[in-house]
């Protein structure tokens, strides 16, 4: 029979000695800004990183899913510096409609709307530019964009296309178990 050592390979000693190291590091990397979250959007064409990221908050805040990531509101917005690069006057409402939310937000909260704190504070703040052009481009557009991604579609309990399986009445149209029987 073969024994097993089950004391641990590490002592004290040299968990001191990792996490002395790595405190340099990490405060290195913090005080200079490096982001790694925030890398996506520095490969902007069209648009200004800045602008991206409050796009992201933009969408967050229009479709809030506190149980989807950041990366599924990135892929939606992403596809805008496309469209910017290729059309002066989509840049042109994008770049509008961000600097007017800005500018919002400064007169009411003195920061940028993408720093603004409590999401209540910048759903207000979209209230005020609801009708624009902007905000009904964006809000039409993003039904598309993050509700078509495949990697949400579990996340909302959506099973994808039943085309394929024969269709809803062979799977899935009579499974339902939460209304009482009649």
């Amino acid at each position: 029979m073969r024994e097993v050592d089950r004391r641990s390979k590490f002592d004290r000693r040299v968990f001191l000695q990792g996490a002395a190291s790595a405190v340099p590091v990490v405060a290195v990397a913090t005080s200079t800004g490096v982001g790694i979250g925030e890398a996506w959007a520095d490969d902007a064409t069209a648009l200004t990183p800045a602008t991206l990221k409050t796009l992201v908050k933009v969408a967050r805040d229009i479709y809030p899913h506190d149980f989807l990531a950041d990366s599924y509101y990135i892929t939606a917005v992403k596809p805008w510096d496309g469209k910017a690069a290729k059309d002066p006057a989509i840049k042109e409402m994008i770049n509008g409609g961000i600097s007017r939310l800005d500018q919002d937000a400064r007169d009411r909260h003195k920061v940028p709307y993408a720093e603004v704190a409590w999401e209540a504070d910048r759903v207000v703040l979209l209230q005020g530019i609801e009708q624009s052009d902007f905000f009904q481009k964006v809000r039409g557009d993003l039904i598309a964009t993050l509700y078509n991604q495949k990697e949400v579609w579990p996340k909302f309990g959506y099973e994808g296309s039943s085309a394929e399986h024969g269709g809803y009445i062979n799977r899935g149209f009579a499974d339902i178990d939460w209304l009482p029987k009649v």
